[in-house]
């Protein structure tokens, strides 16, 4: 399937990846699969070689938080995903947060324990 912009509502549009160290993370995946990253911030924005690919980003926590490589899937309401989160089992860990831009999002745990985002785009965003 090719993107046509940005997914549907409960469909993957974003990948995280949450590393100590920013710069050997670049270096890896820059020289595994020829990814490249823009941003001076700790959250650095990842781009494929493919355009097919959805877009992601790579935070650089310095150990403020556990490594992690996630998808993120895009919500009509991120306050109420994540009520159905609980309900059905799963553990909000990052509450509802919303950036300076607009953008809102939450990391979860499913049942299983696996980690993932939920996000609402900031508004005119298409990721």
């Amino acid at each position: 399937m090719v993107s046509t912009g940005l997914p549907t509502a409960n469909g993957i549009g974003w990948f995280q990846i949450g590393v100590h160290d920013g710069d050997r993370a670049e270096k890896f995946y820059g020289g595994v699969f020829g990814w490249t990253f823009s941003g001076e911030s700790a959250y650095r924005i990842v781009a494929t070689p493919s355009a097919r690919s959805i877009g992601g980003g790579l935070v650089a926590h310095g150990g403020g938080m556990p490594n992690h490589a996630i998808f993120c899937v895009v919500v009509d309401d991120v306050e109420a995903t994540c009520e159905r989160v609980t309900d059905g089992g799963g553990t909000v860990v990052v509450p509802v947060t919303t950036t300076p831009d607009g953008l809102i999002f939450a990391e979860v745990l499913d049942p299983e324990g696996n980690h993932l985002g939920v996000y609402r785009p900031r508004p005119g965003s298409d990721t």
